[in-house]
């Protein structure tokens, strides 16, 4: 899942970003209206954690604007003004969701988690495959009836190979899906997860590349 957060308070969005990515989201940063606009210009994001006053660009039309361009990706918009007119006109512009500053972490993730939940058909509580079970709400993998202990990037990997229901994902999507803006698309960080996937996943082999194409489950 990725999400990008827009706050211009730089100490509040690194640490909003850093407490998402520890929940296997992979996250952009934007500390204006203008790099948001931009950056969603580029990315598909399923969450954007907007802050109502950001400068040069104002919060609300960032959100205007997303509204305007028909995508399914949700808005979890942020601000200081508590009133109940305020959080109405939020929502009147087009947020999908309203938190108030300060607000704790916790809360923030257990929303941008609802909210990803939107953007997508509903899904089964858990993926399965080829003797694979993959647990999202636990973050857990078993394989065979036997724990798979995984690392953040290796689950967000096997869970969107597995949603593909064996058809072939191609890297371009594994890494924009798993990783955020700052990947280098020629790294071979992909490559070396998906080997290290295999490794503990055990055999028989699950995994297939297709070369020049991508990966799959069959």
């Amino acid at each position: 899942m990725r999400v990008l957060v827009c706050e211009d308070e730089k100490l509040l969005a690194d640490a909003i970003a850093e407490w998402l990515r520890r929940e296997s989201f992979a996250v952009d940063v934007a500390y204006d209206g203008d790099a948001a606009l931009e950056r969603i210009g580029v990315n598909g994001y399923d969450v954007v954690v907007l802050d109502r006053d950001l400068p040069v660009v104002h919060g609300d039309d960032v959100c205007r604007a997303l509204v305007r361009a028909e995508r399914d990706t949700r808005v979890l918009m942020l601000t200081a003004a508590a009133a109940v007119r305020e959080r109405v006109a939020g929502l009147a512009i087009g947020a999908d969701d309203y938190l108030t500053k300060p607000f704790a972490f916790v809360e923030l993730s257990a929303r941008v988690h609802a909210l990803t939940r939107r953007t997508r058909p509903a899904a089964p509580p858990k993926l399965s495959r080829a003797g694979i079970v993959l647990d999202p709400s636990r973050l857990e993998v078993t394989r065979d009836g036997h724990f798979v202990p995984l690392s953040r990037k290796e689950f967000g990997v096997l869970a969107e190979l597995l949603r593909a229901d064996g058809a072939v994902v191609s890297a371009e999507d594994l890494l924009e899906r798993a990783w955020d803006e700052h990947i280098d698309p020629m790294t071979n960080v992909l490559r070396v997860t998906v080997m290290k996937l295999r490794r503990k996943l055990g055999d028989p082999p699950v995994i297939e590349t297709v070369p020049g194409v991508g990966y799959q489950i069959r």
